[in-house]
């Protein structure tokens, strides 16, 4: 008797033990903080340098009833198609979530395409190299029928980017172990054409654009704050002083083993 009494004890702390673990681990709702009080679309503007907005193309658009989740998950989502004065058209979509104890990973690009139907043909990690260091991104190559649709995205979670599945997650739980809830972004940008080499080069010259007209506290909401500080120490070492030219010569004779005259 005393043996299945002993079992059942140990069980139930346990069971206990996992509960308050739990609990300590999901942080607690939050009014949004100031820096995530913000608009998407007056953040974004109508005309980036050469682009302006070209009503006639649509960004994929989920079903109706895609859409009834999302609009619970993300408190922001932004929808619209640019076009350069040769033609070139870029669709770009913004969601934003205030509260990431939610989870961005189950409308990932990859996820929301193929509900729509779509194939997915490739899939592939990358760095897209920007004036504000490099962020990592995810390249897609999307296909229904015709229309072959080759995508970049990138997410970021608090208040860096981060690549999708594990790093995301891992960044949550690091959030979740402080007792914060860290905001969210994804922002995806598309072109239908066949040459997906092509398409990512307009894609990318399309983000350094819309980079570049932001202001800074606008671009860190967009791509995170750690792009911003990788450039800041570039641009501290470039601007440092080059050495004297006998501090170089004395360098290159300690180096060669030369002795002083």
């Amino acid at each position: 008797m005393r043996r299945p009494l002993l079992v059942s004890i140990v069980m139930g702390l346990a069971m206990a033990a996992t509960s308050a673990l739990t609990g300590a681990l999901t942080p607690a709702p939050r009014a949004p903080l100031p820096h995530e009080q913000f608009s998407l679309e007056r953040m974004i503007p109508l005309r980036i340098g050469h682009w302006r907005i070209d009503p006639g193309v649509v960004p994929l658009q989920p079903d109706p009833e895609q859409q009834g989740v999302l609009e619970k998950i993300y408190d922001q989502t932004l929808s619209r198609t640019y076009v350069d004065p040769d033609g070139r058209r870029v669709m770009l979509s913004i969601a934003y979530g205030g509260d990431q104890s939610k989870s961005l990973q189950l409308h990932l690009p990859e996820v929301c395409y193929i509900a729509q139907g779509f194939e997915l043909l490739a899939d592939s990690d990358d760095l897209m190299a920007t004036r504000y260091g490099e962020l990592p991104v995810k390249r897609l190559v999307a296909r229904l029928h015709r229309r072959n649709e080759p995508i970049t995205y990138w997410i970021t979670v608090g208040d860096r980017p981060t690549r999708a599945g594990i790093g995301q997650k891992l960044r949550r739980l690091a959030y979740g172990l402080s007792g914060e809830i860290p905001d969210g972004m994804l922002v995806r940008v598309s072109t239908i054409q066949d040459n997906q080499v092509a398409a990512y080069q307009v894609q990318d010259r399309f983000v350094a654009d819309l980079l570049g007209m932001l202001s800074p506290g606008d671009r860190a909401h967009l791509i995170g704050a750690a792009p911003a500080q990788v450039q800041a120490q570039a641009q501290a070492q470039a601007q440092a002083p080059a050495p004297a030219p006998a501090a170089e010569a004395a360098a290159a004779r300690l180096a060669a083993g030369t002795p002083r005259q």
